[in-house]
This record gives C-alpha cells, structure tokens and sequence, in this order.
C-alpha cells in the first residue's frame, strides 16, 4: 500500500510541475506573443481566416456568445447526419447500421458538450468514420470552444477586449491541443496502443471458439480524449481495456494528460491578470479540495466492504470489486477521482461497483464542478464562485464588492446566481423527474438506494459535460437519451453564454483605485473564504440527496 502511495504522490507532483509550464505557455499563446509555432501554424491559420471570412475584429460579448452558439449548433447537426447515414457511408469494414435517432441526437449533443456520454457500445455502436469524422472531430472542437469561453473571461478581467471567437477557437486547436495530440499519440502508440485502420481480426480461444478482436485508430481517439477532457471511449469498457490502457505507464499518461489543462490554466488566468500569485491561490485552493476528496475516496476503498470483511478467515481487504487487477486499488481510485474531477469521464474501472462513500466523492466533484472542472469552463466556475466569495464578504463589511478593480453590482450578481442555480435544479429536477415516472426508473438495475445513486449520477454526469456513469443503468432507451441530452445541451451553453455576459459587463466597467479597504484576492485568507464559499454554495445544495443515496447505502452495509 505504501508503494501505491508512493506512486499517487509522484504522479501528482509531475501534474502540478507540468501545470505550471503549460499555463505560462498557454498564456503567452492567448495573448498572441510570438512562439516557436508561429512559423508553423501561422500560414495555415491565415489560409483558414481567408477561407471562412474572418477578419479577427473584436466582437462584443453578444457576438462572441451568439458565434459560439451557432457554430456548435451547427456542428451537432453536421455530426448527427454522419451518425444517422454511417451506414451508407464508407470506412464501416463492420457495417454498423446508422444509429436510431435518440440515440444519434444524444450522442451529437453528448460530444459537441464535451460531456462524452455513451449510450452505446464504443467498438460496436460506430464505423471508423464515425469514431473519426463525428466523434474526433468533436474532441477537438468542443474543448477549443470552453477554453477560447474561458480566455475571453480572463481578457474580461484583465481589461482588455473580448477577442474573436473563431481566432480563439482557431488557436486553441493549433496552439494547444493539436501539438500535444500528435506527440503523445506517437508516444501512446510506442507503448502498445493500436493506431490502424484494419479490420478486426479473428483469434481462436483455447475452448476452440472463434473470437473477433476489434482494433482501429486508438492511440488518435485516447490522447484527445484525455487532454481535451472528453473522456468517450473507443471500445465499451473505456481504459479498463487493454488497447485503449495497455500497462501502468499508459495509465499514467493518462492521468497527467486528463490534469494537464484544467490545472494549468490558473497559472493562465495569474499571468494574464498580471497577477500570478493570484493564480497560484486558486490552484491550490482547488488542490488542497481534491487532496482531502482524494483521501475520502482511497481511505474508503481500502477499508473495503464491511459484510465481506466480517467473513471467517477473510480480515480487511480492499475493494477489488470491478476493478483492473492490472492497476488496483490505488491506482483504480485515483483514475476515478481524476476523472470526476477534471470532468474528463473515462474510467479505468467500473465506477457502479466503487464503495458507496467513494460513488459520493466522485458525485461531489462533478456537482461542484470546480476541482479542477473541465477545460475552460472548470476555471470559468471556479471564477464565478471567486466573485461569489467576493460579494459575499463585501456585504459582511458594508463594502461594495470589487474584483480585479471592478465593482461586483447587482447585474453582474443576478447572472451569477442563474448561473449557480441551473447546475442543481438541471441534476435534481431531471432526477426527480426519473424517479418519478416508469420510463426513467425501470432503467435501475438495483433497486433502493443505489438505484437512486445511479440515476442522480446519470444526470449529474449530463449536467457536469463529465461523461462517466454508474454503468448498471439502462441508459439505453429513448426517455434516456433525449432528457440526458437535453441537460448536457443546457447544462454547457447555459453557463457559458449567462458568464460570457459577466465579461461583456465587467469590460465596460471603469476600473476603480484599490484601497486599504479593498478585499485581497491573491493571499490565503481569500484561499480560505473561496473554500469556504464553495463547500457553503456549492456542497450543501445536495446534501439531501447524497443522503438519501449514497450516503443511506453505505449505512445499510454490514
């Protein structure tokens, strides 16, 4: 256990060392200084502004949202045909019948969100074209667009302008997430990862049957998959299979990978601010959130399943259950935590058969959203609750809030108290709703208080554009497909549009002196009050529910 240990700890060391090089990297590529891929990129980028039309003038925050909107709108309609006609259309070696249209709609809305939800069987339920043109495509595309979101925030707050939305989404896919792609498929692909379009071959078994074995472009799929925090799996059981996680060090990667952008871009918003000890409070707010999460969840693995440890001869053991034996516990529940946290969803385990404390922990970092959250719009909630906390303790004072030398009134206020209460009402009125009705509840698979876990965990997975679920669940079905698809849709742009709005409203504010008076941000003090705030606001809005689910379940046990 303490070599297990041991390995965590390294494992998130490399992540936080990595985070902030990537994040005074990804500031100077925001803030368009010049880097060594200028020569590169810059030709095909321009030809690309030619092509579309772009003239890269400033839009207004309206502009931004309104381009930003419709241009995923668009792509959701481009990929739902690809899904519906991959029948007809070629690269299908297998031929995969088009997807019935719920589950077309759900998967689109699933992957233009960024959320990667899977309601069907990854090697199975696709062609390669699919897996390549709809699905690919969109591992790109989706993350781009929160991380150009959450850069025109920063710039909001920084005092300088909006940006385009196209160049920024330009940039995101060529300055970030398409030369890392390339280098660590290269590197996947060293590790045993299969990279190739062959047909799936046949094996005979040692019983003498015959067995079809279905390879494809994997290691492309799984390195944007992780560092976009997308999270959908090329084959049904995500990075529990050997081809998409061939050995520990692939396991590894992935995991730094998954942390790699939601934790560097603290380290952007403090240099961009000119501010990066300000930076460096967040992350580590945000850290020290997931470290004790993080010990929650391993303390509750390890101490196992109480009625199996009553047992003769059987002592306390580990929960094993669902697990990779190639990684095991440790390693198991780190995944977990990662991935619930950075809202990637991939898993290297099956999160249904986690401890009932460990499904808890896991469903607390998707509904915080905050620790680290996705790319681009984890630091996007994790700002707003920054100016929560600042409004907060301006009213506790008698001060009128201010935030980076702007004045935090009732506008900016209102639009963050939407923001903050579409996340519970879209995961527990969707849940109440499934509860309620024998099209949503017959989907349980184990009825009483995991039953309720797993359809809160469904829709706070939709909600959280996170992907992963507690796969006993029969998702499957068209009530299913449409209500998860409609809370993935509102649940990403909702926030997106409601904090672009914030920035557009902050920009136009004149910056105001700071005084003795003013509320520091960039000290442990405000680390402490944002913490606070965060578990008060954010936590204890779903109390009542984890309750009834999670936390009644592991009260039953033994």
């Amino acid at each position: 256990m303490m070599l297990t240990i041991l390995s965590i700890i390294v494992t998130l060391l490399i992540a936080a060392v990595l985070a902030k090089c990537m994040g005074t990297y990804m500031a100077y590529a925001f803030e368009h200084n010049k880097t060594r891929l200028d020569s590169f990129f810059g030709p095909f980028e321009n030809l690309l502004f030619k092509i579309g039309g772009v003239k890269q003038e400033n839009q207004t925050w309206k502009q931004y949202a309104l381009a930003l909107v419709l241009t995923n709108g668009f792509m959701m309609l481009l990929i739902y045909a690809v899904f519906r006609l991959q029948g007809v259309l070629p690269l299908n070696p297998e031929n995969v019948s088009g997807m019935d249209p719920t589950l077309a709609f759900n998967t689109a809305v699933s992957f233009m969100t960024n959320t990667n939800l899977q309601h069907y069987s990854g090697e199975s339920g696709l062609s390669y074209l699919s897996q390549m043109l709809g699905i690919l495509f969109m591992m790109f595309a989706a993350p781009a667009t929160a991380l150009a979101a959450c850069i025109t925030l920063i710039k909001a707050l920084a005092r300088k302008r909006i940006g385009n939305f196209f160049v920024d989404l330009t940039r995101a896919i060529t300055r970030v997430l398409l030369p890392i792609s390339i280098v660590v498929t290269i590197i996947m692909v060293a590790f045993g990862m299969p990279q190739t379009f062959e047909s799936p071959v046949t094996a005979q078994t040692i019983e003498g049957e015959e067995q079809e074995i279905f390879r494809g472009p994997v290691a492309s799929f799984l390195t944007i998959k992780e560092l976009g925090n997308n999270g959908g799996g090329f084959f049904g059981i995500n990075s529990s299979h050997p081809f998409e996680n061939p050995n520990p060090i692939t396991n590894l990667l992935q995991i730094l990978l998954m942390l790699l952008l939601t934790t560097s871009l603290p380290f952007t918003y403090g240099k961009m601010v000119g501010n990066p000890k300000q930076g460096r409070i967040l992350f580590t707010s945000m850290a020290s959130i997931f470290l004790i999460l993080l010990s929650g969840a391993l303390f509750s693995e390890y101490q196992g399943n109480p009625v199996i440890n009553q047992l003769p001869m059987q002592g306390n053991q580990a929960s094993m259950e669902g697990k990779e034996v190639r990684f095991g516990v440790g390693q198991s529940t780190l995944y977990a935590m990662v991935t619930t946290a950075s809202e990637t969803g991939a898993v290297n385990t099956l999160h249904d058969n986690l401890m009932p404390l460990t499904g808890m922990i896991a469903l607390v970092n998707m509904m915080l959203n905050t620790v680290f959250g996705g790319v681009g719009a984890g630091l996007m909630n994790v700002l707003m609750y920054a100016m929560i906390a600042v409004f907060i303790s301006g009213l506790m004072v008698g001060r009128t809030p201010e935030f980076l030398g702007k004045k935090i009134e009732g506008r900016e206020m209102k639009l963050i108290a939407l923001t903050l209460l579409i996340h519970p009402l879209l995961i527990l009125g969707s849940t109440a709703l499934a509860s309620f009705t024998p099209l949503g509840n017959s989907a349980i698979s184990n009825p009483g208080f995991h039953g309720l876990s797993q359809m809160l965990y469904e829709y706070t997975s939709s909600a959280a554009n996170n992907g992963s679920g507690f796969e006993g669940l029969g998702d499957a079905t068209p009530f299913w497909n449409i209500s998860t698809g409609l809370v993935m849709y509102v649940g990403r742009f909702f926030s997106i549009v409601t904090l672009l709005a914030v920035a557009g409203s902050l920009l136009a504010k004149q910056s105001v002196p700071e005084t003795s008076g003013t509320l520091k941000t960039d000290n442990s003090l405000f680390g402490v009050i944002f913490i606070a705030t965060t578990i008060i606001v954010g936590a204890l809005t779903f109390f009542p529910v984890l309750v009834l689910g999670p936390v009644a379940e592991f009260l039953t046990l033994g």
